[in-house]
């Protein structure tokens, strides 16, 4: 059987594709950092760009990088610090209040377990001290688990602090030399695709930028809501665990399940000697119930999905499915990588209508 030119050409990027996803999926570890390094690069290119040109030229490009990169970590370092307040505010909370809540739940529970032949009784002296020594405002002890515990895994601890400084350094240089980057990538690309290929990169930044818009307007609305939602509750922490929580859903699921874990220790904390753990219970199907039914099924398909032209359908399964392949760090590039997808798919469904194949 003869294969046409075109055919051979097909079943080659055929297979570079294949052979560039199976060393994706192979080296995901290793490749994470400078992955998150890229599409960081990617999305600041045009911030570092654009002070270039209000410098009109005139500041070293290796200055707007370390500016653009230092105002970026600065943002994310606030956005982290909004937990400070938090648990400044919760520990001496949970350092007087856990004992009383426990003393109330064993009371509740008492004459149950009693019924049903145990019999449990609850030293409270004991968790007094207990609660003392670990959530005293002196936080040697808490400290000392922590490095203990971060000698046991080592080695996590030494590739989470590896990555944390690989990820800034590899940004630097993606930053400084994006263009060059790309004009090597485009000139490995044969002549005669150049034209298609240029068309289609155009169309899937497009996608992209609108993608990171519709992502940024989510983040937004949901920090208001959940703001707006815990505050109108009665929580004293409802702003910073708000924006925390809204600007969090960038990251899917992990973001939610924060906000709602710092939203009920804030709850349980406030208002057990006041209206009770039903307040609590009642404000976090309220507030997070809604928002997660507002997120996944209004915000998320009309702002993001719409916006990459992705069915809601299609939003759900990419994130699983991208999650299933490649973990965490698929979760995080799951909407962007569908949308470029997307865009090839659109191109050779175009193509192929197009084709003798198709016209029969």
């Amino acid at each position: 059987m003869q294969f046409t030119p075109t055919q051979k050409s097909i079943a080659a990027w055929g297979a570079i594709a294949a052979v560039f996803v199976l060393a994706l999926w192979l080296l995901a570890p290793v490749l994470a950092p400078f992955v998150v390094a890229a599409v960081l690069a990617y999305a600041l290119t045009p911030l570092v760009d654009g002070v270039d040109r209000l410098g009109r030229g005139r500041i070293p490009r290796a200055l707007l990088v370390m500016l653009v990169e230092l105002l970026f970590v600065v943002a994310l370092t606030a956005i982290v610090l909004l937990i400070v307040p938090i648990l400044a505010k919760e520990l001496p909370q949970m350092r007087d209040q856990l004992p009383l809540l426990l003393q109330k739940v064993s009371a509740l529970l008492q004459p149950l377990l009693t019924q049903w032949g145990f019999q449990v009784a609850l030293d409270m002296e004991s968790v007094k001290s207990f609660v003392k020594t670990y959530l005293d405002t002196n936080f040697q002890d808490a400290m000392g688990s922590v490095l203990s515990s971060l000698k046991i895994g080592g080695s996590v601890a030494f590739s989470l602090v590896g990555n944390l400084v690989l990820i800034p350094v590899a940004l630097f240089y993606l930053l400084m030399e994006w263009e060059k980057l790309v004009g090597l990538v485009r000139q490995l690309i044969p002549p005669k695709l150049r034209p298609p290929t240029d068309a289609f990169v155009r169309d899937a930044d497009a996608v992209l930028g609108q993608y990171l818009r519709g992502q940024l307007l989510v983040m937004l609305l949901l920090a208001v809501y959940y703001s707006l939602g815990l505050k109108l509750f009665g929580l004293d922490l409802a702003l910073p665990i708000g924006v925390f929580t809204g600007l969090a859903v960038f990251v899917p699921y992990l973001g939610f399940g924060l906000g709602l874990l710092l939203a009920s220790f804030a709850g349980v904390l406030q208002f057990s000697a006041e209206a009770g753990l039903m307040h609590t219970a009642i404000m976090l199907v309220v507030v997070f119930g809604a928002g997660q039914v507002l997120e996944s099924f209004v915000l998320t398909p009309r702002l993001v999905g719409q916006r990459i032209g992705l069915h809601p359908l299609a939003v759900i399964f990419s994130l699983l499915a991208f999650g299933q392949l490649f973990g965490f760090l698929g979760v995080l590039v799951a909407l962007p990588v569908s949308a470029v997808l997307l865009v090839a798919i659109r191109r050779i469904q175009t193509g192929y209508l197009a084709s003798h194949l198709y016209r029969g």
